[in-house]
């Protein structure tokens, strides 16, 4: 399968509602995700692509097939080949907008970390860090990675390669609540932060403000350790970015561990908080690599054009990545005086603690 099922995988959404809602159940006629229902709408065709179909726990990237025989530990009584959708490949089209005329073409959709892929045109061997709400650390590869702790994901990529992926589910609001607490926009959040010196003068934030997904800690709450009475409003806001980032670090070692290729030596940001002149600086800083900035500022909907585009030539959506990939609008060395490896340490501490 590539990854160990999780509460957001769609399988065990089934399970739920085979043993919750037998009423529901019982009316169930197909199952898909959402880009897959507005794509039916678009077209009178269900379909899904890689990308989505290897997130709901249940079609195999690396056989690039459903697992059946999982399904049907789910519920023996539906007959799964009919409800589930084919899978199109990436450079397959779902159909034609069926507006009368037949004739705009639709694309086969993607899931949104695919789609960023897309949208800066990661290749082979790339790693991303993407900072929305939620945070997610994930690289393309060439093969398949299956990882048997259930940390990383084992996803399919939106080009026929694969997208192993470590999800955390505080990132970018974790700062949004310092933001609140202290009374400041995002931009003096980032001053702040910057003001302070690395390692937040010994405050450690863990930040699982409302449970976590990797490690799964569901009933967690955010620690802040480190306390003394000199403590500032700078290495709050410090604390605070290191500790998303350590987070998501700990992602991308979880991806070393289970096989992935994430020994270059650069990251690519993604995602809202991209933006942020704290989150490049720590994650440079702590990662000891160089990171990238891309200036789209909505990657995701880039790669839904990518693919648009491959739709209605009749190309690869990596010919199209490719020829549309911008150089990164900033590159932030790492600071060689930072203790990367003794912010982390007590980064570690405290979360093998809780």
């Amino acid at each position: 399968m590539g990854s160990v099922p999780v509460a957001s995988f769609t399988i065990t959404k089934l399970s739920w509602l085979h043993r919750t809602e037998a009423d529901v159940w019982a009316r169930m006629a197909r199952v898909c995700l959402p880009h897959d229902w507005l794509t039916w709408r678009l077209t009178g065709r269900l379909s899904t692509d890689r990308g989505d179909a290897s997130g709901t726990g249940y079609w195999s990237p690396a056989g690039s097939e459903y697992r059946y025989d999982l399904l049907e530990i789910v519920g023996d009584d539906v007959d799964w080949p009919s409800v589930v959708p084919p899978v199109l490949a990436p450079d397959e089209p779902a159909g034609h907008w069926d507006d009368g005329t037949g004739a705009p073409v639709v694309a086969c959709g993607t899931g949104d970390n695919m789609a960023a892929a897309l949208g800066v045109g990661l290749g082979p061997g790339q790693v991303a860090l993407s900072l929305g709400t939620s945070g997610t650390a994930y690289v393309v590869s060439d093969r398949p990675t299956a990882d048997p702790t259930g940390a990383v994901a084992g996803f399919a990529d939106a080009t026929g390669r694969f997208l192993p992926l470590v999800c955390t589910l505080n990132a970018a609001k974790v700062t949004d609540a310092i933001a609140r607490v202290l009374g400041v926009d995002h931009p003096r959040l980032d001053r702040l932060a910057l003001d302070a010196p690395p390692g937040a003068g010994g405050l450690t934030l863990l930040p699982w403000f409302d449970g976590e997904r990797t490690p799964n800690r569901p009933d967690a709450t955010g620690t802040l350790v480190g306390l003394r009475t000199d403590v500032t409003r700078d290495q709050l806001a410090r604390a605070a970015y290191e500790g998303v980032v350590c987070g998501l670090l700990d992602g991308l070692d979880a991806l070393d561990r289970a096989g992935a290729p994430v020994s270059g030596a650069r990251i690519v940001l993604v995602g809202g908080g991209s933006r942020s002149t704290a989150y490049q600086r720590v994650v440079a800083d702590l990662s000891g690599q160089v990171v990238e900035v891309h200036g789209d500022e909505e990657q995701v909907a880039k790669g839904a054009c990518v693919q648009a585009a491959a739709a209605l030539h009749g190309i690869s959506p990596t010919e199209v990545a490719a020829a549309w990939k911008r150089p990164p609008s900033a590159e932030i060395e790492p600071d060689p005086e930072v203790d990367r490896d003794a912010i982390r340490a007590a980064y570690g501490a405290l979360r093998d603690a809780s």
